[in-house]
């Protein structure tokens, strides 16, 4: 009996028995609520192919789409305070760190690495908006500090992708405090004589867009991103007016004058590079031609002019007769007409 109960029973069983499929081979699209099988949207890096709607991307599958055969090397960003003002809420905010630790297994919501683009050294700082939001606390300010410093000392230009909704609100004034220590760092790098170009993607809001995510030599956002500083919400109740259409979306940005380009994400990489390749060209590639002087044109001669001699006019008789002496002129009405 024993091959019954080890041969044949099992196989039985397997015909039966319902086989687990794991929950992440099928994703659902936000927009058009199309179901997106996993190996599809990882080849279409995360965009819906029915309706073109770019979903989130982590930092690290920002970096690794960014930069050439996914070779980086991420660095060590100081430690900072952990809770510096006690901060409570429904939770402490030490046990929503460590939450979000846990699920997306970073220690902040920004990831700062250093590779090739194109053959070129660059320096790229990415967030994470699965992090607490991406908000910006105090670690954020010191990565981005640590970033433009790491792009000064290798001579590299410095790529930053935002995504987050601002200042981290449980550290208070010290996290509005990272919207100048950001400029500083954006400063570091334009006295440098470096580019600086932001990539503003899906959300980019609150303290962030109103300190170093504007502040960019080129902002090239992702098509349909959300980039503004209040939510669209809280200004409709503010102005009591109906926005337009497509409101804050990258689109309507860049056709105010707020973003110099709108690109596809799978475009995204490649643009960078031309980008790069033009700002990092130490001079033009060509010979440089000296053109001929042009010669002087002749000064035209001055004739001198010799002054003309005035001739007095002569008197001129008068025109009526005169009389004469000894002659008599009749009165006119006794002259015939002629």
């Amino acid at each position: 009996m024993n091959w019954l109960t080890n041969f044949v029973r099992p196989k039985i069983r397997a015909l039966y028995t319902k086989k687990e499929v794991p929950d992440n081979l099928w994703h659902k699209c936000p927009t058009c609520e199309a179901m997106i099988f996993h190996r599809d949207m990882e080849a279409n890096l995360h965009v819906c192919q029915h309706c073109g709607f770019h979903m989130r991307l982590d930092a690290d599958k920002r970096l690794k789409m960014l930069f050439d055969d996914e070779d980086f090397q991420v660095i060590e960003l100081p430690k900072v305070p952990v809770d510096p003002l006690r901060f409570r809420d429904q939770k402490r905010y030490t046990d929503r760190l460590k939450e979000a630790q846990t699920k997306t297994g970073k220690n902040d919501a920004i990831r700062v690495a250093h590779g090739k683009m194109g053959g070129m050294q660059t320096v790229i700082a990415a967030f994470d908006f699965g992090f607490m939001g991406g908000s910006m606390g105090i670690a954020v300010g010191d990565g981005l500090l640590a970033a433009a410093r790491l792009a000064v000392l290798q001579e590299a230009p410095l790529i930053v992708v935002p995504s987050s909704g601002g200042a981290r609100m449980q550290e208070g004034i010290l996290s509005l405090m990272q919207m100048p220590r950001s400029t500083i760092a954006v400063q570091l790098v334009k006295e440098a004589g470096l580019p600086y170009i932001v990539i503003l993607t899906d959300p980019t809001t609150g303290g962030v867009t109103a300190s170093f995510a504007m502040l960019g030599d080129l902002h090239i956002a992702e098509k349909g991103a959300q980039i503004g500083f209040a939510g669209a919400r809280v200004i409709e109740d503010t102005i009591r007016e109906t926005l337009p259409e497509g409101f804050q979306r990258s689109e309507y940005l860049m056709e105010h004058g707020m973003v110099d380009m709108v690109i596809h994400r799978k475009d995204l990489r490649a643009t960078l590079i031309r980008v790069l390749d033009l700002l990092g060209r130490p001079g033009p590639t060509a010979e440089i031609v000296t053109l001929p002087k042009p010669e002087p044109e002749p000064v035209a001669a001055t004739i001198e002019v010799e002054p003309v001699e005035t001739i007095e006019a002569e008197p001129v008789a008068p025109t009526s007769a005169q009389p004469q002496s000894g002659e008599i002129l009749e009165p006119a009405s006794d002259r015939p007409d002629r």
